[in-house]
């Protein structure tokens, strides 16, 4: 079985994020990278469909040459080889159907049975990218799944998350299925995967190489535009209710929630 994982490089959720000048980004100086929580649940996805059905197991990912890293952490899980877009047409792009459009070029030059991606990005959260891969490939796309089961070689079936409860679906193949938290727990890069990861294939391509226009999907062919990005507020100190006994708490805690917080 041809078996994909779409995968991208975030910022560590861990590391101290600073706005740029101009309020348009963070400043990606000095911060750790890492790959997208939720595209190591596609990336484990995949590798226990390799190990179910046998089969090659292939990352594709679009990033600058730092996402290297995030791409050798998925050969070392245990994927067999990797596609990487690195072209400098593309830095600062933020546009979610440029890279779909990107991904879709690769994904129709190579074979494929099933494609797993991450259900959205941790830092754009726009969560489009995999339903747009999807729709340029005229594939089915099965989305917010945190369940999945083989009901044979060629036909899933998933649980997806919808408001107030869940969905099963059952698809046949070929389908993009877009992963989250519950879906599975993703293993660690042993050391001997590691040591294999350098030597396992991956390859750089630039959009020349795949016949794309920067103009449609590069920076210059933006369809969106971040206008502004803020840190959040800071929050308010805690308030300590203090008394002699419970009750005398509790009053005062009513107190403060009926006259400050307004919540009661």
């Amino acid at each position: 079985m041809e078996i994909v994982a779409l995968m991208k490089q975030v910022p560590d959720t861990e590391t101290q994020i600073k706005v740029n000048p101009q309020g348009t980004w963070i400043i990606e100086d000095d911060i750790k990278w890492i790959m997208n929580p939720y595209c190591e649940f596609g990336v484990e996805e995949a590798l226990r469909t390799k190990e179910k059905h046998g089969g090659t197991v292939t990352i594709v990912s679009i990033g600058p040459a730092r996402a290297v890293e995030a791409i050798r952490t998925a050969l070392a899980m245990g994927a067999d080889k990797a596609i990487h877009v690195d072209d400098p047409a593309l830095v600062g792009t933020t546009d979610s159907l440029g890279k779909a459009r990107i991904l879709a070029k690769i994904l129709q030059s190579i074979p494929f049975d099933i494609i797993f991606a991450g259900k959205q990005a941790i830092d754009d959260d726009m969560a489009q990218v995999g339903p747009a891969v999807a729709e340029l490939l005229g594939i089915p796309q099965l989305t917010f799944v945190n369940g999945l089961e083989w009901i044979d070689g060629r036909t899933v079936r998933v649980n997806r998350q919808v408001e107030g409860g869940s969905q099963v679906i059952e698809c046949s193949l070929p389908v993009l299925i877009t992963c989250q938290k519950g879906l599975n727990e993703p293993r660690y890069a042993s050391l001997p995967g590691i040591m294999k990861a350098k030597k396992k294939p991956l390859e750089t391509k630039n959009l020349a190489a795949l016949g794309l226009d920067p103009a449609q999907v590069g920076k210059e062919g933006d369809t969106t535009e971040i206008l502004r990005v803020e840190l959040p507020p800071p929050r308010k100190p805690g308030k300590i209710v203090d008394g002699e006994t419970p009750e005398e708490k509790a009053a005062k805690l009513a107190k403060l929630l009926r006259e400050e917080a307004k919540v009661i």
